[in-house]
């Protein structure tokens, strides 16, 4: 970054420090773009004051994203990450949440936001409430758990095959039918001796 857009960036942030005065919200300037921290409650009003207010114009929704930290109160921390394309910067709202609290949707403010939203829902079990729609959209509609979560196990609680006598895919509880091995952990290369196949091309002389 130029020290041109650190300037603009700084004026950003003071306009917006200026500007935004109907709620409480934390500011500050992260590896040179605009976080705000904001409550669940005035999400939609923020969003709304970006969008519209005409000195901002964040007009586009890029995406939004969530972050799991399971040690924490405010369990999961959810991303609204915007851009605007006639002033050209961009700008990150976050919102903290418990683990069984919901957060209003955005879908009438950003039309974008219905898919970012149910994705959330699928992969975390963040709950989006005034959403029309709010069902999964990567996994299967009966899958188990939400599997972006820390807590998540790596194997999952079911597994899919197909069964012949059936004709038809089952889901089952995991099993893991490989037998216990013990490995040695040893390089491979340490059980060789000092002949190495291909070793007596070294010793022909070019014609």
């Amino acid at each position: 970054m130029s020290k041109a857009d650190n300037i603009y960036v700084k004026e950003i942030f003071d306009l917006i420090k200026t500007l935004l005065n109907f709620c409480k919200f934390e500011l500050f300037i992260e590896k040179n773009e605009i976080s705000l921290n904001c409550s669940s409650k005035d999400l939609s009003k923020i969003l709304l004051f970006f969008k519209d207010n005409p000195s901002l114009s964040m007009e586009c929704l890029i995406d939004i994203t969530a972050v799991d930290y399971p040690e924490k109160v405010d369990r999961f921390l959810v991303v609204y990450n915007l851009l605007s394309i006639s002033k050209n910067f961009r700008l990150k709202i976050k919102v903290k949440l418990p683990e069984n609290e919901a957060i209003p949707t955005v879908n009438e403010i950003f039309s974008c936001a219905s898919w970012y939203e149910r994705e959330i829902w699928d992969l975390f079990g963040i709950r989006f409430t005034g959403h029309q729609d709010l069902r999964r959209i990567l996994t299967d509609y009966d899958f188990q758990g939400h599997p972006l979560r820390k807590d998540y196990p790596l194997t999952g609680f079911t597994q899919v095959r197909y069964d012949n006598e059936l004709s038809r895919i089952v889901v089952e509880p995991v099993k893991l039918d490989q037998e216990y091995r013990n490995f040695d952990n040893l390089s491979p290369w340490e059980g060789m001796g000092e002949y190495l196949p291909g070793d007596e091309k070294s010793n022909l002389k070019n014609d």
